[in-house]
């Protein structure tokens, strides 16, 4: 959702009335409520990879998730639709096929939903090109780079230090597996973090659910480390701070990765979540093999984290190396060139009104 929110933010008022649609309650719902952003829901679910039991009840969601699409599209008559991407966003897709759109591709690799959303997408925005070649070679591509919010970016080192009390003494890590944290980085992390803090200072986002536990480990540390690591359950307008006071990163490897890490110059130690299709092995792998990142194995990781921080923290001519490696990746105005090819379409719409 924070792409198409960077998205919105370039757009600015060049668009009259905007109506994000979206799954019914959560995470999602609340955020864009904050932003004072219209908000619609529909019913929706996966078909790819779903067991026999769980496929009737889906289907029956996929068509009330169209039915209601339909309903919206009538209300509303929209001049384009923007789509991040997910099973959400497929009977929004089937409802609106005549209407022009734009599909923002965010992992390298696209998944299922939306090789089927590309089909009636009339233009189609890529993170990076090696994504061309999952889509048909006759649709309108455009690499645009991975749009990244504007509040990530305006962070100063010396205030985003001092904004989450950090000091000059010790390099610092940022370690994070997504919006709701990630238990088994976070076992591992708490494993080792005695000897992490010993050359080292630690920004983790743990999850609500790992936050108690990091709380008490934290309690049990000797006082010199305890005041090395600072852990968090989740970062809002602080997110930014955490990149930006950052000399490198432990997390997993989802799509925002490919926008945020080279915008902040990060380099990474990547572990790809194992548990789903390969998207975020195919990320990894895409940053590892750019010279920028260290790819690592779930089931590795409580064996080589200490070692491959260590690593690079220690070799200055390494975490440079990897830190220009990751920033040469980072593509300028992501989200105006997405907010152009929007507006693009959306025009089309209007003249065939005309």
């Amino acid at each position: 959702m924070y792409p198409a929110l960077s998205v919105l933010q370039a757009i600015g008022n060049r668009a009259e009335v905007v109506l994000w649609v979206g799954g019914e309650g959560g995470m999602e719902a609340n955020l864009v409520h904050r932003m004072n952003i219209p908000y619609a829901s529909i019913p929706a679910a996966g078909l790819h990879g779903v067991g026999l039991r769980s496929l009737p009840g889906n289907l029956i969601k996929l068509a009330l998730g169209t039915s209601k699409s339909r309903k919206i599209l009538q209300e509303f008559k929209p001049d384009v639709l923007f789509f991040t991407g997910g099973y959400l966003a497929v009977p929004m897709s089937t409802a609106g096929r005549s209407i022009p759109s734009v599909l923002f591709v965010p992992d390298i690799e696209p998944g299922f939903a939306l090789k089927q959303i590309s089909r009636q997408a009339s233009a189609i925005a890529l993170t990076v090109e090696e994504s061309g070649k999952f889509f048909d070679k006759r649709k309108m591509m455009k690499v645009t780079g991975y749009p990244v919010r504007k509040e990530l970016l305006g962070w100063k080192r010396a205030d985003a230090m001092r904004t989450l009390g950090l000091t000059d003494a010790l390099p610092v890590v940022f370690i994070f597996g997504g919006s709701k944290g990630a238990h088994l980085i976070n076992t591992a992390v708490f494993s080792v973090l005695d000897e992490l803090l010993s050359f080292c200072q630690i920004i983790h986002i743990t999850g609500e659910e790992d936050f108690i536990e990091a709380r008490s480990v934290q309690n049990a540390l000797r006082t010199e480390a305890a005041g090395n690591y600072h852990p968090f359950n989740y970062l809002h307008e602080e997110m930014g701070a955490a990149y930006a006071a950052a000399d490198m990163v432990v997390s997993r490897s989802g799509a925002s990765t490919l926008g945020e890490l080279p915008a902040f110059g990060l380099p990474a130690i990547l572990v790809p979540y194992p548990f789903a299709w390969r998207y975020q092995k195919v990320n990894a792998d895409y940053l590892a093999g750019s010279g920028a990142a260290i790819v690592v194995e779930n089931k590795d990781l409580p064996d080589r984290l200490v070692r491959e921080v260590k690593t690079i923290l220690d070799d200055p001519a390494l975490l440079a190396q990897k830190k220009n490696a990751m920033r040469s990746l980072a593509v300028a105005d992501a989200a105006e060139s997405i907010a152009e090819l929007i507006l693009e379409q959306a025009s089309r719409k209007g003249e065939a009104r005309r």
